[in-house]
């Protein structure tokens, strides 16, 4: 009788501060562009899954919002309510810092790691940014702090040590069955990662607080024809606080949103591989980002 092969799977929930490249290092070890990835701080603000599979395993990913100590509004309260259930629902912890935030900052979510019966996988992120004695200095300082908790250091960005690290997380996952089909990357939807791609497109281009008072909303995603041929036409809602933000996201005469919408329909095609029309309107919103209706209508939960 052939022996049965062991099939491993597991929740591998992704935590740690803003900033600290938890979306870079999500899309090194999918493969795919999952998340928005900006030099912002804060630009995850929901649970974003990735899915790697292979015969014999399957690693569900959970990518997290930047853990906010102090919530300004009722939006980052939510943001770290996601947190707090990626503790609930992990098979394994990947706590991502950088060699430079200070570990007495991060003092609360070191806390909650450290008492947490999930395995853990500690990761320095951004090794290619300081010396090797730097990097190792950080590696104690951080080994004092999460006794026993075996530490990696990577770039995600450059995709050094990652695949390393996918080997320990393979084989650190619990046996199990496959959570979803094996050729299935992700729970999300194609218009979820439209208007994540439209959010990122406003943190590259707008200054200041602009991007933090924005969000997006997909109100149309059809497929159709052209006489170039098939044509996705979707028409997308920028959401902002008052009228003045308004007027600096359209820009004198308009320049500013058609820029815009030039950047994100290209990504957007790239994306999705098929020719892209892209309709973007914006709205005044005020106070959403304190709005529980408003909120939840953006996929914020409790």
């Amino acid at each position: 009788m052939a022996e049965q092969k062991i099939h491993r799977s597991g929740f591998v929930n992704i935590l740690g501060r803003p900033n600290m490249g938890k979306s870079t290092l999500l899309n090194a070890l999918v493969g795919e562009k999952m998340s928005v990835i900006t030099s912002k701080p804060q630009t995850t603000r929901h649970r974003i899954i990735g899915i790697v599979s292979s015969e014999d395993f399957q690693i569900v990913f959970s990518d997290t919002p930047g853990f906010i100590d102090e919530p300004a509004y009722r939006m980052h309260q939510m943001m770290n309510a996601f947190i707090s259930l990626s503790f609930d629902d992990a098979d394994i912890i990947l706590f991502v810092t950088d060699p430079y935030e200070p570990l007495s900052e991060q003092h609360n979510l070191l806390q909650r790691i450290a008492s947490h019966t999930a395995p853990v996988l500690a990761i320095i992120n951004k090794m290619d940014m300081v010396s090797a004695e730097e990097l190792e200095a950080r590696v104690n300082e951080l080994a004092a702090l999460l006794p026993g908790i075996k530490i990696h250091t990577v770039s995600a960005l450059k995709g050094n040590n990652v695949q390393e690290l996918m080997g320990e997380i393979v084989s650190s996952l619990p046996e199990g069955p496959e959570f979803y089909p094996k050729d299935q990357l992700t729970d999300r939807p194609e218009r979820f990662f439209v208007s994540e791609i439209i959010r990122g497109k406003i943190l590259e281009l707008y200054r200041d607080e602009i991007p933090y008072t924005c969000e997006i909303t997909i109100d149309s995603f059809t497929e159709g024809e052209s006489n170039a041929g098939p044509i996705t036409r979707i028409s997308a809602n920028i959401y902002t606080l008052d009228e003045r933000k308004k007027s600096i996201i359209l820009g004198k005469g308009g320049s500013a949103i058609k820029q815009l919408g030039t950047e994100a329909r290209g990504e957007i095609e790239s994306f999705l591989g098929k020719r892209v029309f892209l309709d973007l309107n914006v709205k005044v919103r005020d106070n959403w980002r304190d709005d529980e209706k408003a909120l939840k209508s953006f996929g914020y939960q409790n």
